[in-house]
């Protein structure tokens, strides 16, 4: 069997980057748009809500704003240059326009406009042919049970962090089942998304940890990821 021709050159030098975007309601559709016109061929919304610091907002009760997270997959160049034509585009350099950042796929299964092939890569080597590069910002993923993450934003903010972002979400662990009536219930989740600084990044986790218990069976997951572009932080 002759093999694909392609496949090497996949799995060494293609480098994809996922590509996240916190936007006001309504924006999201548009985020995707503009970025199919720039050679990123899909995407995919969810909402959220996004948390602000603001006394006058406060007062009137206005802090929780309602969010769209779009989450986009392409080479890597092909991404720099879509998040810096986003941030010209949509002002992320302008507070309380949105921000939009990357990280690095190690692996992408079932994207039929990305794949070549359908034989596995070797992670290791698609990591070290990254390199080293210099990267200022973490994102922390925090996944609790509903209702629990105004406190990961409250702890982490206690810690350095300046907001968050909240998703929706449903687990499924072995820990997240409980019983009614001799019915298993799943209850629904709560991802935080928090963009830190490097060296802020141990003291919003630990604070995190140790304020909500992650160390105990079904209190929650945290997980982080490095960010190699990000644009509208302050």
């Amino acid at each position: 069997m002759q093999a694909n021709p392609c496949n090497q050159e996949c799995h060494n030098k293609k480098e994809l980057e996922l590509i996240y975007t916190v936007v006001n309601f309504g924006m999201g559709s548009k985020i995707t748009k503009f970025a199919k016109h720039n050679g990123i061929l899909g995407g995919t919304i969810f909402l959220g809500k996004g948390t602000v610091r603001n006394r006058i907002l406060e007062f009137f009760d206005l802090t929780d704003i309602r969010k769209e997270i779009v989450i986009m997959i392409s080479e890597k160049q092909t991404a720099y240059d879509v998040l810096e034509k986003l941030n010209k585009e949509f002002h992320f350099n302008k507070p309380n326009h949105g921000i939009a950042f990357s990280f690095p796929v190690l692996k992408l299964v079932g994207a039929r406009y990305l794949k070549c092939d359908e034989t596995d890569s070797n992670i290791n080597d698609i990591e070290e042919s990254r390199g080293a590069e210099n990267k200022m910002y973490n994102a922390i993923f925090t996944i609790v049970d509903k209702g629990k993450a105004e406190s990961v934003i409250e702890t982490a903010t206690k810690a350095g962090s300046t907001g968050g972002t909240i998703i929706n979400a449903r687990g499924s662990g072995i820990h997240e089942t409980q019983k009614l009536f001799a019915m298993e219930i799943e209850p629904e989740k709560e991802v935080v998304l928090i963009l830190a600084k490097k060296e802020s990044t141990d003291a919003i986790v630990s604070s995190i940890r140790r304020d909500l218990q992650i160390d105990k069976p079904g209190n929650g997951i945290i997980f982080i990821q490095e960010v190699n572009k990000a644009y509208g932080l302050y």
